[in-house]
């Protein structure tokens, strides 16, 4: 533990959980896109349900969304920008059944029809835990660089992505395997990296057999 985790990220206020936290899961929401979307459905489970005005939790989400970093006094500003920016967005309450109390769902489109589904916890300090992307359960936290693979659930493909991470001389530091419960056959890897990754490498292991789709995310803390 260092002090951030303590005090938080240098940021526009009032809260840590309640601004950045929030703000880190529309951001991931955007980086998993890779643009700013069209039209975001935001909605809000537990105290951030009774809260979110009064603490800025939907400027800051929105703030994600456009890009903007936890520093940025653009925050402020967010929903008047985001208009300006042409995206649109709504924002609802929601009870979700055993869910951290501090969790946003975003399920957010671009204007070319790409659209995904996020659901983060915010968990103290400006900290985040993504539960859910695009349906299926995982665990990224955007403490290291992060590879999302969306692959078809047969023999050898984990092999494929290591191998290609290795001929980059990638250093993996963690890697889970999720099983869709919703699409029989399908699977998610999380795999975080020691060695800084990047987009390209993520987009050549599209290219391999039985991957769907590949997603850089950067360390975000």
């Amino acid at each position: 533990m260092n002090i951030f985790d303590i005090i938080g990220p240098i940021m526009v206020g009032p809260s840590s959980s309640h601004t950045a936290g929030a703000l880190h899961i529309g951001f991931i929401a955007r980086l998993v896109l890779k643009q700013m979307p069209s039209r975001a459905v935001i909605k809000f489970h537990g105290s951030f349900a009774q809260t979110y005005k009064g603490h800025g939790s939907d400027k800051a989400v929105v703030g994600g969304l456009l890009g903007y970093k936890p520093d940025d006094a653009r925050i402020r500003t967010s929903l008047e920008d985001a208009v300006v920016e042409g995206m649109s967005y709504t924002f609802h309450t929601v009870d979700i059944p055993g869910a951290h109390p501090n969790t946003i769902v975003i399920e957010a489109e671009t204007a070319e029809g790409l659209n995904t589904s996020v659901v983060g916890a915010s968990i103290g300090g400006g900290n985040v835990i993504i539960r859910s992307l695009n349906g299926i359960e995982i665990e990224y936290t955007g403490n290291l660089d992060t590879m999302v693979v969306e692959q078809r659930d047969v023999p050898g493909v984990i092999n494929s992505i290591t191998g290609l991470l290795a001929a980059e001389g990638i250093n993996i530091a963690n890697m889970r395997v999720f099983q869709s419960k919703k699409e029989v056959g399908k699977a998610v890897t999380i795999i975080e990296t020691e060695t800084d990754l990047n987009r390209e490498i993520a987009l050549a292991a599209q290219d391999l057999d039985n991957i769907i789709t590949s997603i850089y995310l950067p360390k975000i803390s």
